[in-house]
Formats: structure tokens, C-alpha cells, sequence
């Protein structure tokens, strides 16, 4: 039997598009017992307001060098200080998207209910909630839940395929620079790679349009009409 298996890091948040791939396999493994980035998306995202876009970063604790060495899943948060935050500049901004109040409940809960530190566990959160509200099945794990060997960085994305079963891996487009194609095929898995182009506009608050933004966008514009444009639906 063909199984379809993805695997990236976790983000914030995360835009249409990460969707997309989860939605598009059959397991969706969260790599991150890998090196933590700074400034990346891993701890924060961009929402739109009637002034342009804006980030929502979660603060973390960075230690000097030391955070250069932690990995993703190690990586906590410096204090609470941000839910409230965050959730009042989304509640102040998205105040009049069509389905805000068919979905601010459940946002709101995350944001102000929760007693994660743990980076990892907070994106897993909001991963979760988010596929429920877009219907996604998909299986989610983590990749320590297998038992990886290997470190060289194409090696173990193969080997992740390899321990999960994988048949086919399918890969975001940026992963191009540095994917060796030839260890999946020596392994017996294809690879695909996700487009993110032409995707549809919808109706957005505060014009001019922009498709990089968080999906909770997307979900407060249009509520159950948001995956009508989305690619993988």
C-alpha cells in the first residue's frame, strides 16, 4: 500500500499553505528535535491590521550562545505575558471578519487557557484546533517518536520516510536547495514537491491583499468557506 508522508518543523500559527500539506498526506511528522532558528517562523507569524501586517512573536528564552545549540523542542517561552497580547491585537483587528465570533471562542481558549511553555507544545496546540476547524484527518506525530539514527540532513528526512513507511515524501519547494533526490530514490520513495503558487484571493480585511499571513486570517474571513481556497480540498 502507497502512504504519503510529510515532515517540517513546527511553526506559529503557520499560513494556508502548511495546511495544505498536512492535508495532503497521510501522516504529518513534526520535526523537532532539530536545531532551533532565531527569527524564523518556528515562534512567531504575521496577521493584517488597518496599518499593514503585523508579527506576533512568542518571546523565548535565549541564553547567549546556549540557544544556538538548543533544539526546537527544548526551546520554552520567557512568560504569559504574550497570550494576551497576541489575542487582543487578533480580537482589536479581526473584530469585524464575518466569522469572528463563530471562531473567537475557540482562539480565545488557546490563548488565555493554556499553561504551555514548551514552544513545541504550544504550535502543536494551535495545529491541532486549527485542522479540527478545516477538517483535516491527517495523523500527526512527532519525530521522536521514531527512532532516528542518522545526521545527515537529507539522510534523515529518508530515514524518517523509511521508519514511517513511507512510500512517497512530499516537501515544501524551499527544500530544493538542499535535498539530495537521489537518497529517496536509492531508498524506494518518491518525492513530490508542494506548489504554493496561484492560490485564490479572498475576501481579507484592510486591502491590499496578501496570501503570507496566518490562516486564523483565512478562517475568520470566510469560516466554512475557507477551503475553497485552499489548493488540497
Amino acid at each position: 500500500m502507497s502512504k504519503r508522508v510529510a515532515i517540517l518543523q513546527s511553526n506559529y500559527i503557520p499560513w494556508k499553505g502548511y495546511f495544505d500539506i498536512i492535508n495532503s498526506v497521510d501522516e504529518f511528522i513534526i520535526y523537532d528535535n532539530v536545531q532551533y532558528t532565531k527569527n524564523d517562523w518556528r515562534n512567531r507569524n504575521r496577521i493584517k491590521t488597518s496599518s499593514g501586517l503585523q508579527w506576533l512573536t512568542i518571546p523565548v528564552r535565549q541564553k547567549g550562545r546556549l540557544s544556538l545549540s538548543l533544539k526546537i523542542n527544548e526551546i520554552k517561552t520567557v512568560d504569559d505575558t504574550w497570550r494576551k497580547k497576541h489575542w487582543k491585537s487578533i480580537a482589536i483587528n479581526y473584530a469585524k471578519a464575518k466569522y469572528f465570533k463563530n471562531y473567537s471562542g475557540i482562539f480565545e481558549n488557546l490563548y488565555l487557557n493554556s499553561g504551555y511553555t514548551r514552544l513545541s507544545d504550544i504550535n502543536f496546540a494551535f495545529i491541532k484546533a486549527i485542522n479540527k476547524i478545516l477538517g483535516i484527518n491527517t495523523k500527526l506525530s512527532w519525530s521522536t517518536d521514531y527512532d532516528m539514527r542518522e545526521e545527515i540532513r537529507t539522510m534523515r528526512l529518508v530515514e524518517l520516510c523509511t521508519l514511517s513507511e513511507a512510500t512517497d515524501y512530499l516537501s515544501g519547494p524551499s527544500a530544493k536547495g538542499y535535498i539530495d533526490e537521489s537518497a529517496f530514490q536509492e531508498a524506494n520513495i518518491a518525492i513530490t514537491w508542494m506548489d504554493y503558487s496561484n492560490y485564490p484571493e479572498y475576501c481579507q480585511l484592510f486591502p491590499p491583499f496578501e496570501h503570507s499571513v496566518s490562516v486564523i486570517d483565512l478562517i475568520l474571513n470566510e469560516g466554512p468557506n475557507g477551503t475553497k481556497y485552499m489548493k488540497s480540498f
